[in-house]
């Protein structure tokens, strides 16, 4: 099958190419350029890629015309600024690029004949966590305003609602998914990136919210349910799933910081004492509609994903093959 993906060049979007290719199908990308030190460059992720487009999703006449040359059965769009403090360092870029972004390439499938269906990617802060009432989101709990990041995802989350009960003829899901983590991700300030970083470099790294609570998930857990989702929807579903850790799976940063650092084998880390921006202090989701409807299940558990996650690094670190780092985690992970 013929598959398009905004944002491949992304953390998760080159770990989703890299899976849908061993799956077997064609893939096509559209997104900017790499980051430095980016999984994709890394692990030679560009060699799978049919057609690759480099640009700007808020660029239409380029979406419609890469759609028009790659004539995709799906797209799977994940391209999006994906930083809460770029967010609120660019406020106005966010919302373009997450919403109108969003609308681009809703309205490029609708008109691209060839495309079935859709799954936009949003995130499990689209909820509204104002109370923080330590309870995990359904997918019926409402979503809410925060951060500008936070708040452009939940616009985008509401116009692909009102879009998929609008159209005739796509169908449309949207998929919410909560920390993930894996080899290969860069991003700024991000715990484990930033502690890689900090490791390499031979400094403690600063944690600002160690008693943080997120859904913490391994990257190819949350990328197998969005495939689950796919298969889904081409059978004319429109739905909005999580996908999260299981429940009892809920961990604070610092756990996650001195496990990661002890699977590592090197590292450390202190508090940061600087004001911050707020962030949610507990954050959790409830996946267990995708349990029931897409018999989607968490492979790794909490230590597995750390440990998988630092043996990625740890060729990274090392200087090993990160091409076959990566594509041996993929055949590890779908032989389970």
């Amino acid at each position: 099958m013929r598959i398009f993906v905004t944002g491949h060049t992304g953390f998760k979007g080159s770990w989703l190419t890299l899976l849908l290719d061993e799956l077997g199908h064609e893939v096509s990308g559209f997104s900017l350029n790499p980051e430095l030190d980016s999984h994709y460059d890394l692990s030679s992720i560009g060699s799978l890629v049919a057609q690759d487009f480099r640009a700007d999703i808020r660029d239409k006449k380029a979406l419609i015309n890469a759609l028009d040359k790659t004539k995709p059965d799906f797209i799977f769009h994940l391209a999006a600024q994906p930083f809460v403090k770029e967010g609120y360092r660019k406020p106005e870029y966010t919302y373009e690029v997450n919403v109108n972004g969003t609308l681009n390439v809703l309205h490029a499938a609708e008109t691209t004949p060839n495309v079935k269906g859709v799954l936009v990617i949003t995130t499990d802060k689209v909820y509204a966590n104002w109370d923080e009432n330590k309870e995990p989101f359904s997918e019926s709990a409402p979503l809410g305003y925060g951060d500008p990041y936070s708040t452009s995802k939940a616009m985008a989350d509401l116009l692909s609602q009102s879009w998929q009960k609008n159209s005739s003829r796509l169908s449309i899901g949207i998929a919410r998914a909560g920390n993930v983590i894996g080899g290969g991700d860069f991003g700024a300030d991000r715990l484990i990136p930033d502690m890689v970083r900090n490791t390499k470099s031979s400094t403690e790294t600063l944690i600002r919210y160690p008693k943080a609570v997120r859904p913490w998930q391994h990257v190819l857990d949350c990328l197998y349910g969005y495939v689950l989702q796919m298969n889904y929807i081409l059978d004319g579903h429109r739905d909005i799933f999580n996908f999260g850790p299981d429940f009892g799976q809920y961990f604070q940063v610092e756990k996650v910081a001195n496990e990661f650092l002890k699977q590592l084998g090197q590292g450390s880390w202190k508090l940061d004492t600087e004001p911050h921006l707020r962030e949610a202090h507990f954050l959790t989701l409830d996946s267990r509609k995708a349990a029931r409807e897409l018999s989607w299940v968490n492979r790794y558990n909490f230590e597995k994903s750390l440990q998988v996650t630092a043996n990625w690094y740890l060729d990274y670190l090392e200087g090993n093959d990160l091409k076959i780092s990566s594509r041996s985690q993929i055949k590890e992970y779908l032989s389970k």
